[in-house]
């Protein structure tokens, strides 16, 4: 098997940082979809080329395999941008505690179905007006983001990046299921902790205020929903997802590449012609943040080509051995870097660690076939990478998302280092809670 040098890592680190650092340092080249695809295509080619005259036979299968997966990454995620952008939820629930609680626990569940992007987008909206009446709005969104954005879309290869990546590389879509007792004493929590949060500031708002400031966000606006043919579409593109994973109609075996990709493309089609244009409209619905999504992938499947093979050659080598150890590598690193290839990094280090060859296109269903342990460590894993998607902004892609859409609206938003501490301060003490109950011993 050909071995790549440690270096061949810093396009991808490279890219990365860009990601993480760029955004900071110079947003306004930044914030060009155009300026992102030159560097993430010139890095994404500087690499190729190189492993290109590395080993031509390695190259040509790796890139390959890349290729087919961004592909594959692309019209699931893309497909899901677009179906929930056809669903306009009018009017709003009351702002109160309770009702905030019960609308960030169906965003949670529904994170699951459309993704956290999806239910993001579809969710935020809503949220805001239903609280339009409050003064201290900040603690709202910050929650928001921590459980629709990130925590709540644990269960299905749907719901975040890094578990369709860990799915089209061989994780059997029902896997992630088995995870609904971390997903539960994580969100849950988070949901009582909140609800403690909103009640306490929402009781100080109405001492403070003349008048009732309970009447004031009891007043609401009848819900209603509009584009509901797209909650068909979604189904199906749910049952897609399913069919290739099961291999229905193929004998159970996975579908060819191609098929499951047209079926959602065909179906992101339908929802762009069947949605009215007002729907579109009253959600601001634009492609910008898919294309920064496809350009900025473009690159990083291409370049992540180098640290999986590194970390799959030297994974016994780091030190990882109990599922604790990678649920906090893969974590500290989500928050830090994007959440998806972070993943990826680490279940191939785990693979390797287990002698299982990550140059497979689904090394990780072999990976898990190898015993109980492998299902401990990649359940830390994917925790992990999910979880801690929200402990930064740039941890995972709905963060930046939701906290343009709240500063538009008036919502005065925390920095980068204040978002940070929220998160020390929240979610840091249920993720080592976490530790104990599910990953050591």
């Amino acid at each position: 098997m050909t071995t790549l040098p440690a270096w061949s890592v810093v396009p991808f680190g490279a890219l990365l940082a860009c990601i993480a650092l760029l955004p900071l340092r110079a947003p306004h080249f930044w914030e060009s979809n155009r300026n992102k695809a030159v560097v993430s295509g010139a890095l994404a080619l500087v690499f190729a080329a190189w492993l290109a005259a590395f080993d031509s036979a390695y190259a040509a299968a790796a890139l390959s395999h890349a290729a087919l997966d961004y592909v594959s990454f692309m019209a699931m995620v893309g497909a899901l941008f677009v179906l929930a952008g056809g669903i306009y939820v009018r009017g709003s629930l009351s702002g109160t505690p309770l009702a905030n609680t019960a609308l960030l626990a169906m965003g949670a569940i529904l994170a699951n179905v459309v993704g956290t992007t999806g239910a993001s987008m579809v969710l935020i909206r809503p949220f805001l007006r239903a609280n339009a009446a409050r003064e201290r709005r900040t603690h709202l969104v910050v929650f928001f983001i921590f459980i629709v954005s990130n925590c709540g879309g644990l269960l299905t290869p749907l719901g975040d990046p890094p578990l369709f990546l860990g799915f089209l590389k061989g994780v059997p879509f029902e896997w992630t299921l088995s995870l609904w007792r971390e997903w539960l004493f994580v969100v849950g929590g988070l949901l009582v902790v909140f609800n403690f949060v909103d009640q306490r500031i929402f009781t100080q708002e109405e001492a403070a205020r003349p008048g009732s400031q309970l009447e004031a966000v009891l007043e609401h606006a009848p819900l209603g929903l509009q584009g509901r043919r797209n909650l068909w579409l979604i189904g199906a593109a749910v049952l897609a997802v399913l069919g290739r994973g099961q291999g229905w109609f193929n004998d159970g075996n996975p579908w060819p590449f191609g098929v499951q990709e047209g079926v959602l493309v065909a179906l992101a089609v339908a929802s762009l012609q069947v949605t009215p244009r007002e729907v579109h409209a009253a959600n601001r619905f634009e492609f910008g943040p898919i294309i920064e999504v496809g350009v900025l992938f473009a690159g990083i499947f291409v370049t992540m080509v180098a640290p999986l093979q590194v970390l799959n050659a030297h994974g016994a080598s780091l030190g990882l051995s109990a599922p604790w150890t990678y649920f906090w590598a893969s974590g500290l690193l989500s928050s830090m870097l994007d959440n998806a290839p972070t993943y990826l990094a680490f279940s191939s280090a785990a693979a390797g660690a287990a002698g299982v060859d990550a140059t497979g296109a689904r090394y990780l269903a072999l990976y898990l076939a190898s015993g109980p342990d492998a299902h401990r460590v990649l359940a830390a894993i994917a925790c992990g990478s999910v979880f801690m998607g929200a402990n930064t902004y740039i941890g995972n892609g709905p963060n930046f998302m939701v906290k343009a859409i709240a500063e538009s609206q008036g919502v005065q938003m925390p920095s980068f280092i204040g978002y940070i501490g929220w998160s020390c301060a929240v979610l840091v003490p249920f993720f080592i809670l976490t530790t104990f109950v599910f990953f050591i011993g």
